[in-house]
């Protein structure tokens, strides 16, 4: 099996060799990866984070949760290197890792976060996995 940290510098390697400047995450962005991933192992059918797999979480529309927020690109945008948008109108940062680099360091606030948007998006919490997955793509942007 990967860790997480190799998935990690595989997708920095893979954005590299398609002329794409990535910076590498911080090893406190790593650490927050690497929670989740120790968490999903003890979900079933989970293998290790997908920067895919997250990509197409992020940008899927999803049932269940409030109907003006059908993805997490209804407030984050499509181009997650540009600040997004709540509905109230207040801004938020770019979700690209390489634009702030302050992002994904702390897991008491990527938890909250991932708890408050989840919930608006899907209607539940998202598991371990999808937060894994979605964690890897946004530190590989």
């Amino acid at each position: 099996m990967m860790r997480a940290s190799s998935i990690v510098c595989a997708i920095g390697l893979a954005a590299v060799s398609l002329g794409t400047a990535v910076a590498e995450p911080s090893a406190a962005q790593k650490g927050v990866l690497d929670g989740y991933v120790t968490t999903a192992r003890q979900e079933a059918g989970f293998s290790g984070p997908s920067a895919e797999r997250g990509r197409k979480f992020f940008f899927a529309e999803h049932a269940g949760g409030k109907a003006d927020s059908p993805a997490c690109t209804s407030c984050h945008g499509k181009d997650l290197t540009k600040p997004g948008e709540t509905r109230a109108g207040k801004a938020i940062e770019p979700m690209a890792a390489s634009v702030t680099a302050t992002r994904y360091t702390d897991p008491a606030n990527v938890e909250k976060w991932f708890r408050r948007n989840c919930r608006d998006v899907l209607g539940r919490e998202c598991t371990a996995a999808e937060k894994a997955d979605a964690l890897a793509f946004l530190l590989g942007l």
